[in-house]
């Protein structure tokens, strides 16, 4: 291996290394929940030392985003890993994020473009991506990831990369569905090109069939949280998505621990024994949670006994892929692809996605009060924060816009979060 390929790898064992020794500590330190923590890491391990066996064996792989269908790379066998994970590490004991956060004041990029495309390209520029034989784009939901797309496809150093990425449509009536289908199709058609790994739609089948028991068993944990007080913290939720939608996306050794999941959620609300003691405030956090996630959530249970209900990542609106044939099969693909995943789901296409959202949810898990965090990246939403404040009134539930950055604490500190939500909270008589 040579040196220009050992840096890309640099970060792909520090990230082994971290997780490891989470694992270790928590197999030294027996909790009642890491029967369901363990699992995931042991997973996110897997994943990073696959990146590094692919590279030194030769073995074809591919970078993708979390929105192309995981059950057609694992039908393949086809390892892949999520582009962006690197941004999204900020939750996760992470020596490099000041610097690399620092990096980006000297990019040529200017600094009201979302901080998770930012620091993409960073990671691109310092060579810290692995390169992977194949790079499946995402161009959805905003015009910055376009941009991104094109950057990452267009790079010195993967410029000879064979790239795919989807045309979008805007409506989800049947036939624009059936047009995105045969997007889906020419993505399947690419990988059998560049990566030489067979497709067979018996083996998807039976992949999907798998796939739709893990996310019927995370919609049986959503109604479960339905329940006051809510039975989890807001990571098993995330962990839900994780381990559906990322490398390994409908693996039968997953579908265990989701049943393992809801058995545990189940025993909490008959014995009434949250993991979050001390509930008094049921929120929707109405987008993704900052990659500092643990160092609010975590204040907000303790100062406030505030939990977090639900989150875009969270929310299961997922519809099971008819398997009948491969028409019903691609056309569920791009129904999962466009219309369930989170930041997708709400901003591809009318407001109304938002506002249809924050209604549902509000009325089926009895929230308390919206935060629409405002991340600075996301003005799809910023353009629709009236008529999310209009809809909470309607609903009368407290609303509060913060206007911050989730993966940039210098934007706005946690200790100024902090303080409005606590004012808000004050203002409004909760807690």
């Amino acid at each position: 291996m040579d040196s220009k390929t050992e840096k890309t790898l640099e970060r792909t064992r520090e990230d082994i290394a971290v997780y490891s020794s989470i694992v270790e500590m928590m197999e030294l330190a027996p909790g009642e929940m890491n029967h369901l923590y363990i699992p995931t890491m042991k997973n996110m391990i897997r994943q990073s030392e696959r990146t590094i066996e692919c590279i030194e064996t030769g073995e074809p792989f591919a970078a993708s985003c979390f929105t192309n269908p995981a059950e057609i790379f694992t039908s393949m066998d086809l390892h892949w890993y999520f582009l962006f994970k690197q941004s999204f590490a900020g939750g996760l004991p992470n020596p490099h994020m000041t610097e690399d956060l620092e990096a980006l004041d000297h990019m040529g990029v200017p600094s009201d473009v979302c901080t998770l495309i930012r620091l993409a390209l960073h990671y691109l520029d310092a060579r810290l991506v692995p390169k992977p034989t194949v790079y499946l784009g995402i161009t959805e939901p905003c015009d910055g990831i376009v941009g991104v797309h094109e950057a990452i496809r267009t790079h010195p150093d993967w410029h000879d990369v064979p790239s795919w990425g989807p045309d979008l449509i805007y409506w989800n009536d049947d036939e624009s569905l059936a047009y995105f289908a045969g997007e889906i199709r020419d993505m399947v058609r690419f990988l059998v090109e560049y990566t030489g790994k067979p497709f067979d739609l018996d083996r998807l089948r039976e992949v999907i069939a798998e796939s739709n028991k893990q996310y019927g068993l995370w919609h049986e944990h959503s109604e479960l949280k339905r329940a006051v007080p809510c039975p989890h913290r807001y990571m098993m939720s995330m962990q839900c998505f994780y381990q559906t939608n990322f490398e390994g996306g409908g693996r039968k050794e997953n579908t265990g621990w989701f049943e393992d999941l809801v058995a545990d959620a189940e025993m909490r609300v008959k014995e009434n024994r949250p993991e979050a003691p001390n509930q008094k405030i049921r929120l929707l956090w109405f987008d993704i949670p900052p990659v500092w996630f643990e160092e609010l959530f975590g204040w907000l249970e303790e100062e406030w006994g505030a939990v977090i209900v639900m989150d875009m990542v969270s929310y299961c609106p997922y519809t099971p892929i008819d398997t009948r044939d491969e028409e019903t099969i691609f056309k569920g693909f791009a129904r999962r692809v466009l219309m369930d995943p989170p930041m997708v789901r709400q901003a591809r296409g009318y407001a109304d996605n938002f506002l249809s959202d924050i209604t549902r949810i509000v009325r089926d898990y009895r929230i308390d009060c919206v935060i629409w965090p405002g991340h600075i990246g996301h003005k799809d939403g910023a353009a629709s924060i009236s008529l999310m404040r209009e809809r909470c009134r309607e609903l009368d539930v407290p609303f509060l816009h913060i206007g911050m950055d989730q993966f940039d604490k210098r934007y706005m500190t946690p200790d100024e979060v902090k303080t409005k939500i606590s004012q808000f909270f004050n203002a409004m008589g909760l807690g």
